[in-house]
């Protein structure tokens, strides 16, 4: 399910998928959470490609936001001995290493570029960045204001950085 991903331009899987094709296509089921056992299976994967010499298909399955977490970061480190800073930026720069040593289909002849998911951005952005000063502006007696509500601060989970539901609980890690 990877290589395929690999094969296609901007293709990922999420880890909901691969668990689905890993159990089907091996025969062995359970009924632990998918955070609970995937990492191990992707850690292998990125062993492999490793000693193969080959990018990190492991870098191609993401969370539902297109996070990998920092599982990851725990298998990069394994593999290569240095922990990506960024688990998302060194994913996206490693999944365009697959799309192209693969040739995908749909590699623009430039040869693409390193792309995290838009909404990933957001969330990451939203929770590093500081407020700024703003110029209060002048009130006109004409037209009364509203006042407007503050935004509600996303809860991400500290481990993937996925946002939390309201029970608490993130439904990838715990």
């Amino acid at each position: 399910m990877l290589l395929e991903a690999a094969g296609r331009y901007r293709a990922t899987v999420t880890y909901k998928q691969l668990a689905e094709a890993v159990q089907e296509s091996t025969g062995i089921t359970t009924t632990q959470l998918t955070p609970q056992w995937i990492g191990d299976v992707l850690g292998r994967v990125t062993d492999e490609c490793e000693s193969r010499g080959e990018p990190l298909l492991s870098s191609l399955c993401v969370t539902v936001q297109g996070s990998v977490g920092q599982g990851y970061a725990d298998a990069v480190e394994h593999a290569r001995g240095t922990r990506p800073d960024d688990p998302d930026d060194h994913a996206a720069t490693e999944r365009l290493s697959c799309y192209r040593h693969w040739q995908a289909t749909g590699l623009p002849s430039d040869g693409g570029t390193a792309l995290r998911t838009a909404h990933f951005t957001h969330a990451r952005q939203a929770r590093t960045s500081k407020p700024t000063a703003r110029a209060a502006k002048p009130r006109t007696a004409s037209k009364p204001t509203k006042p407007v509500p503050e935004p509600k601060p996303t809860r991400l989970c500290p481990r993937c950085f996925t946002q939390v539901p309201a029970s608490g609980v993130c439904d990838y890690c715990d």
